[in-house]
C-alpha cells in the first residue's frame, strides 16, 4: 500500500512538472509573439484597417528608367504599398483631425508640417474628406545602397471635400503632380519629403454616345424561384432561357438586370458570380434580347474614402462584359435619390458623377443612365447621362403632366420609363388592393401614355414571387406580400389578364 502512494505521489509530481514546463514553454511563445507584432504594418495602424481592404486608387506606372541602381519589382511593389498606404493614414487624419497612423508611413520631420496643419485644422473646426482616383508614378532615382528613392506622381486625380463645423465649405476636383523622396526605415519606405509641383482643376471631357438607335421595349427581370439571387446557388440556365423566350415572344426587346456590389464581391469580384452574368448575356444573345446592366444595387454607402473600392468593382465589371453583343447599357445605380436623406444629397450625386467618367473611361461605346425613382430627380446629371430612366407608380393621372414637366427640362435625351407597374395584392393584410383586372387596366392604360408620349419602357416584373428577401421591402408582412404579386405570370405559373398589355405592339 505503502509502495503504491508512492508510485501515485511521484505520477502527480511528473505531471505537475510537465504542465509547469508546457505553461513556461506557452508564456514565452506568447512574449515572442508580442515583441514581433511591431513587424506587422497593419497593427501598426491605429485605424486597424488594411489599405488593401480600404483603398485601391489606379496606379499606372512608366516604364522604369531611373538614375542609380535598377529595381526589382518586389521592391517596387512594396514602395507603392507603403505610398498609398501613406496617402491613406493622411486622408484619415485629415479627416479626423486626429494624427495616428502618420508616424508610420512620413519620417520625423515630413510629418512636422502634416501635425501643424492638423492642428491647425483641429482648432478652426476644419475637417477634410479626400480620396486620390489616379497615379502615374515614374521612378526617377534609386540609390545604390537601396536606401532612398525618388518618384514623380504627375496627374493624380484628386477628390475633396471641405467642412467647417460641419458645413460644406468647398468641393474641389483637381488634377495635381507630386514629387516624393523616401526613405526605407525599418524595412519599410517612409516619405521624407512631399511636394506638390503643380495643381490645376480637373479638366472633364465630355463623352456622350449616340443614341438614336435606342428603342427599349422591355423588362425588369429575376427568374421566379430566385429572386434578387440570380446569381446565387440555384442559378439556371435552362430556366432563365424559358423566360427569355417567353419576353421575347411578348414583343419585347430588353431586359434590365441587376449586379449587387456585395454579392459578387465589392472591390474582389467573385469570378464564379461574373462567369455567370456573362452566360446570362449569351443567353439574351440568343433571344435576341439586348441587356440593361444595373451596377451597385443594395449598395449605399458613397463614402469618399470607399470611392476606389467602388471603382475597382465597376472597373472588373465593365471591362469583362463591355464587347458582349447583347449588352446595350450601364445604369449606374438603382433609385440613388431614396438614399438622398441618409446618406446626403451631395455624397450620392457627387460618387454617380465620378462612377459616370469611370464607366465612360473604360467603354466608349455604350450609353450610361442613372435609375431615377421618381420624374422629380430625372433632371440631376442630366448632361453626363446619355438618357433618363425614371421610375413610375404614382397616380397615372398625373403621368401626362409629369412626363410635359421632363421634356421642357430635359429636351435633348430620350426618356425611357425603367420601372411601373402595380400589385395585384388584395387579401388579409390588404383587403382593398387591386386584382387581376385592376392590374390589366393599369398597364393598358399605361402603354396608352407610353405610346402617346413616344416612352421608351422596361415594366416590373414578369412574375408574381413567392420568396421577397428582407433586404428588399423589410419584413412587414403587407409589404412583402404587396411585392410578390407586380408580375404578368401568376406563381403558379399562369398569364395574368396583364400580360395581354405587357407591349403597346
Amino acid at each position: 500500500m505503502v509502495g503504491l502512494s508512492k508510485n501515485i505521489m511521484r505520477s502527480i509530481l511528473i505531471l505537475s512538472y510537465i504542465l509547469l514546463v508546457g505553461l513556461i514553454i506557452s508564456g514565452v511563445s506568447a512574449l515572442f509573439s508580442y515583441l514581433n507584432t511591431g513587424a506587422d504594418r497593419s497593427t501598426m495602424l491605429h485605424t486597424e484597417i488594411k489599405k488593401v481592404d480600404q483603398y485601391l486608387p489606379k496606379v499606372n506606372w512608366q516604364p522604369l528608367q531611373n538614375e542609380g541602381r535598377p529595381m526589382d519589382n518586389q521592391t517596387l511593389n512594396a514602395l507603392q504599398n507603403d505610398y498609398l498606404d501613406a496617402w491613406y493614414v493622411k486622408q484619415i487624419a485629415y479627416k479626423t483631425n486626429k494624427t495616428a497612423g502618420i508616424k508610420d508611413y512620413y519620417t520625423d520631420s515630413a510629418r512636422e508640417n502634416l501635425f501643424a496643419f492638423i492642428e491647425r485644422n483641429k482648432a478652426e473646426n476644419i475637417s477634410i474628406e479626400g480620396t486620390t482616383l489616379n497615379h502615374n508614378p515614374t521612378l526617377e532615382f534609386f540609390s545604390e545602397d537601396g536606401q532612398l528613392a525618388v518618384i514623380t506622381d504627375r496627374n493624380v486625380i484628386e477628390y475633396k471635400r471641405v467642412f467647417k463645423t460641419d458645413t460644406l465649405v468647398i468641393e474641389t476636383k483637381e488634377t495635381s503632380s507630386y514629387k516624393i523622396v523616401f526613405l526605407l526605415e525599418d524595412g519599410f519606405w517612409r516619405i521624407r519629403h512631399m511636394v506638390k509641383e503643380a495643381a490645376e482643376t480637373y479638366k472633364e471631357t465630355p463623352k456622350t454616345v449616340s443614341v438614336n438607335s435606342l428603342n427599349i421595349k422591355g423588362i425588369n427581370y429575376y427568374p421566379q424561384a430566385n429572386p434578387w439571387d440570380m446569381f446565387g446557388e440555384a442559378f439556371s440556365k435552362d430556366t432563365i432561357s424559358k423566360d427569355f423566350k417567353i419576353i421575347k415572344d411578348a414583343g419585347l426587346n430588353s431586359v434590365r438586370l441587376f449586379v449587387q456590389y456585395e454579392d459578387f464581391g465589392k472591390a474582389t469580384i467573385d469570378y464564379k458570380k461574373l462567369e455567370k452574368l456573362k452566360q446570362t448575356l449569351d443567353l439574351a444573345e440568343a433571344s435576341n434580347l439586348k441587356v440593361v446592366l444595373t451596377l451597385f444595387d443594395f449598395y449605399g454607402d458613397y463614402a469618399v474614402m470607399n470611392w476606389t473600392l467602388n471603382q475597382r468593382h465597376a472597373e472588373t465589371i465593365v471591362n469583362a462584359v463591355k464587347d458582349h453583343n447583347a449588352l446595350l447599357a450601364w445604369d449606374i445605380k438603382n433609385e440613388p435619390n431614396l438614399d438622398f436623406d441618409s446618406r446626403g444629397k451631395v455624397n450620392v450625386v457627387a460618387w454617380l458623377d465620378s462612377m459616370i467618367d469611370l464607366v465612360k473611361s473604360l467603354d466608349a461605346v455604350h450609353p450610361v443612365t442613372i435609375g431615377w425613382s421618381n420624374t422629380q430627380s430625372a433632371s440631376i446629371l442630366k448632361d453626363k447621362v446619355d438618357f433618363i430612366s425614371f421610375h413610375y407608380y404614382e397616380d397615372l393621372d398625373k403621368l401626362d403632366e409629369a412626363i410635359k414637366t421632363m421634356k421642357t427640362e430635359i429636351p435633348s435625351k430620350p426618356l425611357v420609363l425603367q420601372e411601373f407597374g402595380l400589385s395585384s395584392y388584395s387579401g388579409l393584410w390588404n383587403p382593398f388592393g387591386a386584382s387581376d383586372e385592376d392590374q390589366a387596366n393599369y398597364h393598358k392604360k399605361i402603354q396608352e401614355q407610353i405610346a402617346a408620349n413616344g416612352l421608351q419602357f422596361m415594366s416590373w416584373t414578369l412574375y408574381d414571387f413567392t420568396n421577397i428577401p428582407k433586404e428588399v421591402v423589410g419584413r412587414l408582412p403587407w409589404r412583402k406580400r404587396a411585392q410578390e404579386h407586380f408580375g404578368f405570370i401568376d406563381q403558379n405559373g399562369e398569364t395574368k389578364p396583364a400580360f395581354d398589355y405587357i407591349s403597346k405592339n
